[in-house]
This record gives structure tokens, sequence and C-alpha cells, in this order.
């Protein structure tokens, strides 16, 4: 039987492009994720470190996937936050630390790398920084709201049965002794030391020097490098260049972005849903306040 021309065509085409989507899907998917070699193998690599730290798990996911892709010769850094958490920013310097033996690293600082953020920047071998981007405030800081007149004012008393003296030490609901004071100061400044400490080593500075800065400040881009704590004054192309000069990359480097997922419209309703909740349940939970932190305040 005689096949008709016209399906046969269509049959064809149809093949041709299925094959044309699947490879450029393949091409997409892979070279967003920066392990699609399609004869460049000298690129460098974005990590993005956006806001408050609260999770270190997804930057230090993409900072190992680059670590494993022997095509990124180089990564940048982009910072824009403040700080946040003790745990996700030393969590972040210290596999940051085990790749600079490997691969270069270039800290670019958008409007603010404080705190925590700059705690992060400091394991990169060169940092750049607008003229006017926020950094510094190397400190520690632990807060928490003291609710006893209110609970009086509305005949409300708290009772606690504990297991030691400390156990309660940043209760809400009482005044905290002298004692405990104390007790708190000195992990806060142990914390503190250990800010500095990983500084003056990421930063090749001696810590007698850093002590004489680290008590919260913050300084400008500008100011920031006239004290040693960045290298250059630019902006995020300036970041690339320095990263391809230090790699030894000719040429114009070819630069992997973080991939950008779509969520369909159930996932993000769900998700933004889920994330409001989140944040209001954390700004007004005690457990908040109780937090040792690399953060900027306001």
């Amino acid at each position: 039987m005689r096949k008709h021309p016209f399906i046969a065509g269509f049959i064809f085409l149809c093949g041709i492009f299925g094959v044309f989507v699947l490879l450029v899907w393949v091409y997409t998917h892979f070279e967003l994720q920066g392990n699609f070699v399609w004869g460049e193998k000298n690129k460098i690599g974005v990590v993005e470190v956006e806001g408050v730290l609260t999770k270190s798990r997804p930057v230090i996911e993409r900072i190992l996937k680059f670590k494993k892709n022997e095509s990124i010769k180089a990564i940048i850094l982009r910072i824009n936050s403040p700080g946040g958490g003790v745990g996700p920013a030393q969590e972040i310097y210290e596999e940051l630390m085990k790749l600079r033996d490997k691969k270069y690293i270039v800290a670019s600082m958008e409007s603010i790398a404080a705190s925590g953020g700059y705690y992060i920047a400091c394991a990169a071998h060169k940092i750049v920084a607008n003229p006017g981007t926020i950094t510094g405030s190397i400190g520690v800081i632990v807060e928490f709201a003291n609710i006893e007149e209110l609970l009086k004012k509305v005949g409300l008393k708290s009772i606690v049965i504990k297991s030691g003296k400390y156990k309660d030490i940043m209760s809400p609901t009482r005044e905290m002794s002298k004692e405990e004071r104390e007790l708190l100061q000195s992990v806060i400044d142990n914390v503190h030391n250990q800010f500095i400490e990983a500084v003056a080593k990421g930063r090749n500075i001696s810590k007698e020097r850093i002590q004489s800065i680290a008590d919260g400040r913050i300084f400008s881009g500008e100011q920031a490098k006239s004290l040693g704590l960045v290298d250059v004054l630019g902006n995020f192309q300036d970041a690339i260049d320095i990263a391809a000069e230090l790699a030894g990359i000719k040429g114009e480097p070819h630069v992997i972005y973080p991939e950008k997922r779509r969520p369909s419209i159930w996932e993000f309703l769900i998700g933004e849903t889920l994330l409001r909740i989140r944040e209001t349940i954390e700004k007004y939970c005690f457990n908040h306040y109780f937090r040792f932190r690399y953060l900027w305040q306001l």
C-alpha cells in the first residue's frame, strides 16, 4: 500500500522538530546547571548569596556543583546580604576555604555585604565592592524580648520547672541576673573572636588590626578598601574580569549563572502562603530572638 506523500512529509517534519526540541532542552538544562561543555572549558560560575542567612544548604550545593565541574575555573560570590545566623555563615565560609586551593574565588558585593555577608566574602581570594556598598559590621548579636511587666498587667504568671539554673537563661518572663548576663556575654565574646579570626585568616591581616575595628561598625566600600577589608572598587563586571585574569582565561569568559526554575501557579501560590506564615511565626515567636547572629541591625 502506497503511503500518502503529505502524511509521510508531516511525520518527517514532526520527527525533526522533536529532535530539535530535545536538543534545545538538553543544552539549556545542562548549561544552566554548569555541567554542559559545548566547546568551552574555561567557565566562571556565579554563586548568589542573597538576603538574610538562615540556611547554608542552597549555597553549599551550588558551590559543590561547581567544585566537581572541571570546566569551571573560577567562582564569583555575588553577595547581597546583611548577614544572619552564625551557623550558616560559618558553614559556607568553611566550604569556600576548602575550595580555595582548587579554584579561584572572587567576592562581588552588591548593595550590602555586612556581618555574616562579609564573613563569607573573606573566604575569597579577592573582594570587589562598589564605593557605596555597606559592609563591615564585624560583630555578634543576640536579642530577646522581656514581657514580664506586660504579664503582670494582664494577670498572668510564668511557671518554669528546669533541670539547671541556666536552662531558662533568656526567659522573656523575668529579668536576667548579673551572673546570667556575664555567662551569655562570654559566649558572645567567644563567637565574636571566631569571626575576627576568620576575617584575619581570609584577608591575611593581623588579628590585632581586625580587633581594632571589629566593634560592629559599618563601612562604605570605599572606607573598607582603605582598611584592607576590600581589594578593589568596582562592579560585577569588574569581578568577572578579575576572576578571568586569576584563572588565566583568555578572551570573553563564559559565565554560568544560577538556574532559574519557574514554578507552576499552584506551587507559587502555596509556596508564597507558606513563606508568609513562616516569616510571621519567626518574627513574633520568642525563639526567633534566641539565635546568635552575624547580622547587621538597622
